[in-house]
């Protein structure tokens, strides 16, 4: 019989993280190591099953895949901003400062050119 894998299991809010170190038997699917893991214990508003996002070292995974010797299973929250409506506000913002700044110049070109006469 094969030796089990040693793995992470991980959690992170702003103001509390947890790593769970385990040993699973091979074949373990990421979603299987999460819930052998109980981290839900230690976190009030984490509810594990099938709508959870995993990932293993910053990289998505489906439920499914099977772990591997020295992986971090990671657990990852909603997301509470769309990162393109983020982007797109920010563009908005920056093409509007852009276009302020253009009429001021302009203003201040016209000004002086009434100043020279």
């Amino acid at each position: 019989m094969s030796e089990n894998v040693p793995i992470e299991v991980a959690y992170a809010l702003p103001e509390k993280q947890r790593i769970i170190k385990l040993n699973v038997p091979p074949g373990t699917t990421a979603l299987e190591a999460v819930m052998q893991s109980g981290i839900d214990a230690f976190f009030d508003d984490l509810t594990l099953g099938p709508e959870v996002k995993l990932g293993v070292w910053g990289k998505s995974v489906t439920h499914d895949r099977e772990v591997r010797s020295g992986e971090r299973v990671e657990i990852y929250r909603p997301l509470q901003v769309d990162p393109k409506a983020v982007r797109k506000a920010r563009a908005e913002k920056a093409k509007a400062a852009r276009a302020a700044a253009d009429q001021s110049s302009e203003a201040s070109a016209s000004s002086s050119d009434a100043d020279s006469d």
